[in-house]
């Protein structure tokens, strides 16, 4: 099944507010590990969540109510058992209906040959039942599992002699050690970007200190730009990021509730009339945190398993929060912190590209979408400057919901390649 039949990109509109609680726009826990990704290229054959009891998994099994031949193969911490039940190997589109017969948790993993990746179910309670949907071809093929506090086990090969020569997609995972160099790098470019951000900030506190807010609105968005471009950092700023880069949601006051702090409360100062005397405040705190983050970031790390979910993340945060305009407080730019965004991400893709490249066939339609995107937005700004999203002509906004929600549906798998798995 395709992506694009699970994954559907809704368009900007009302939706409603998170819970009580400070938004941290570039924050958000990504969707990629819920979805089910079968079929396409670079995609893994993800398991449905959540667990079945045995009567409704034999119920939904019947092969008359779904025309899908299903076997059924237990998961369990010895390599005797492990897989189970797979009697009558068949190459073909086909369910492995994985029951976990221990007391204690499991993942379990359906690998070829090379030790790629073709299905998996993760979080497999006891007693219960998930499938794996997946397309086999020729090949030897073994179940791993994972049952946990207790070491992972191989069950006994499989082979396949009949049918196509290739099945469906399958990944070679990725562990830690893989991700480190890239992380490492990655925080590198980091700090080299704060500089820039530190620079800009300041110059935008100086127009408010001396009362020009003239010149300060036309300081506010190179600095703000030049924070956002960081990209898939946000996740490691912890409070100090919300308080540079946070909204108002969730503060009782809203935008003149006195926790409201960093970009956006000077921004909304910035263009609601506020006077340079009341501004000075919120602009020194600014400087003040983002040189205190600066400095911070030299003792950060980085989880490396955070880079492939940030790839993904920071568009749909743009989604959610930019191109809906709910990061605008007066500025009328939201679409250049999105445009921003797509540059963090860009960065992300060439860092990742010697890992994803033998693993993501898709890699091409990321580049693609992320150039794409890129033309359209860069296109709106050259004619008139900047505007907010709602004061777009209907076909230009339809245009950048399409490109986002394509660039989303792309980068999804990578989110998913990069989640990494236990191996003992």
């Amino acid at each position: 099944m395709p992506l694009r039949d699970l994954f559907h990109h809704v368009p900007p509109g009302p939706q409603a507010e998170p819970p009580p609680a400070r938004r941290v726009r570039r924050g958000r826990v990504a969707l990629a590990a819920c979805l089910v990704l079968a079929g396409t290229a670079g995609a893994l054959a993800l398991a449905h969540p959540g667990g079945h009891t045995a009567q409704a998994v034999a119920q939904r099994a019947d092969p008359a109510a779904d025309g899908l031949p299903h076997t059924a193969v237990e998961a369990s911490d010895a390599a005797e058992t492990c897989g189970k039940g797979w009697r009558h190997p068949r190459a073909g589109f086909q369910v492995f209906d994985v029951r976990n017969d221990t007391t204690s948790a499991a993942e379990v993993y359906l690998t070829d040959s090379t030790g790629a990746l073709l299905g998996e179910v993760d979080g497999l309670a006891p007693g219960t039942t998930r499938p794996i949907r997946v397309t086999l071809g020729r090949g030897t093929y073994t179940f791993r599992c994972l049952v946990e506090d207790t070491d992972a086990v191989t069950g006994a090969a499989v082979r396949i002699s009949q049918g196509p020569a290739k099945g469906g997609p399958a990944v070679l995972p990725v562990n830690s050690h893989d991700l480190i160099p890239v992380t490492l790098a990655y925080q590198k470019w980091v700090a080299g970007g704060f500089g820039g951000v530190v620079a800009r900030v300041d110059t935008l506190r100086d127009a408010v200190d001396r009362g020009d807010l003239a010149a300060a609105r036309t300081a506010w968005l190179p600095a703000h730009l030049a924070f956002v471009g960081l990209g898939g950092a946000y996740g490691a700023f912890g409070d100090l990021g919300a308080a540079v880069d946070g909204t108002d949601a969730g503060l009782p006051g809203g935008p003149h509730d006195q926790d409201f702090t960093g970009f956006h409360r000077v921004e909304y100062g910035l263009w609601h009339g506020e006077a340079a005397k009341a501004l000075r405040g919120p602009a020194d705190r600014l400087a003040a945190d983002v040189r205190t983050l600066r400095t911070a970031w030299t003792d950060t790390r980085m989880d490396p398993l955070d880079l492939g979910l940030r790839t993904h993340e920071i568009t749909e945060d743009s989604i959610q929060q930019d191109l809906t305009g709910r990061s605008d407080f007066g500025s009328g730019t939201s679409l250049a912190s999105a445009r921003a965004g797509l540059d963090g991400t860009a960065e992300l893709v060439t860092l990742l590209r010697p890992l994803l490249t033998p693993r993501d066939t898709g890699l091409p339609r990321v580049d693609s979408g992320l150039r794409t995107t890129e033309r359209d937005l860069d296109a709106l700004a050259s004619h008139g400057g900047w505007r907010a999203p709602a004061a777009l002509p209907r076909a230009d906004r339809e245009r950048i919901d399409a490109d986002f929600g394509d660039l989303a549906e792309q980068l999804a798998p990578v989110a998913v390649i990069f989640d990494v798995r236990r191996t003992s």
